[in-house]
């Protein structure tokens, strides 16, 4: 399959990316023009080969300026592009890179897809659970309603920046990704040293959802979309999300080291009030029912193997 590719250096492109090179697929990666493009680090497939099967295409959204002609032959594209949602406190200035850099190159790649005589059969466009925003205990599928705080008004843009690709008669499934669990980077990565020191702990009432993916199925939900006739939002979270106190005692069963209780006062000095509330208060309890209704099977449906795996 011929596949065009956003966001391949972020956490899940990289990994991504490799995975679909070891399947055989050819890849177009999209980047800016002054941008050094991802490297395949996939084990089993020879570098040269693997640069003759990855071509880099040039796009930059916010001047609004595409490679349309990269498009032509693609079977199937996969949109990660975005600023991190915690790369930085969350100024005015940031916040509006945070929605701008998801919803101008959404809406940019979209409305090219929808240009084209012989567009792609699917469009696989990023989103997050932060959709869902606060829900206490309450069990969110796909037809769970929106918050409306930061992250969920920006998950609603960035959907529905996707739109004229729907349009236009694309299959277009919206990745609604949770915290995707990787000793590469995300939260796992920042958390592991203070739980090796025995400094982890659950934070605040500790009862507050955390709805997680681990980072090989996250790559295998998104393979697996590519061939199966699924549209619309797609939860990419694994089916047993655990409290924040559950998922602190867990982590510091599998690295054997104490945990304790957290005050919300040093993340919220460290990234401000807004930033740190959101990623550590918010209670949703998200699960996969489009992808399991679609006979998609978990590596790890629960958090304690994932964890061991990922750490062993």
């Amino acid at each position: 399959m011929k596949i065009a590719l956003t966001g391949a250096s972020g956490l899940i492109g990289t990994q991504l990316m490799d995975a679909l090179l070891r399947d055989g697929h050819e890849l177009t990666q999209f980047s800016r023009p002054n941008s050094a493009p991802a490297a395949s680090k996939a084990s089993g497939v020879d570098a040269g080969a693997a640069a003759s099967v990855v071509r880099r295409a040039s796009w930059d959204p916010s001047r609004k300026l595409i490679d349309s002609s990269a498009l032509e032959g693609i079977d199937a594209v996969i949109h990660l592009a975005g600023v991190g949602i915690a790369d930085s406190r969350w100024t005015p200035q940031q916040k509006d890179r945070i929605l701008t850099s998801r919803t101008l190159g959404t809406s940019l790649l979209a409305t090219a897809l929808a240009a084209m005589d012989q567009p792609p059969a699917v469009l696989l466009s990023g989103s997050a659970i932060g959709y869902y925003g606060e829900h206490g205990d309450e069990i969110l599928d796909e037809s769970g309603t929106p918050g409306s705080d930061f992250t969920a008004r920006v998950c609603i843009d960035w959907e529905a920046a996707a739109q004229p690709a729907v349009d236009a008669g694309i299959r277009v499934a919206l990745l609604r990704t949770g915290i995707v669990q990787s000793t590469e980077g995300g939260a796992l990565a920042k958390q592991l040293p203070f739980f090796k020191l025995g400094l982890g702990g659950k934070v605040g009432s500790g009862k507050q959802y955390i709805s997680w993916i681990s980072i090989e199925d996250e790559v295998r939900a998104i393979q697996f979309l590519l061939t199966h006739e699924l549209a619309g939002a797609v939860n990419l979270t694994a089916p047993e999300p655990v409290t924040n106190a559950e998922y602190t005692k867990i982590l510091g069963g599998v690295l054997h080291r104490p945990t304790t209780i957290l005050p919300i006062t040093g993340p919220r000095l460290l990234f401000g009030k807004e930033l740190a509330d959101s990623l550590l208060l918010t209670s949703s309890r998200v699960v996969p029912a489009a992808l399991l209704e679609a006979g998609f099977t978990f590596s790890y449906p629960e958090l304690e193997p994932a964890l061991a795996a990922l750490l062993a």
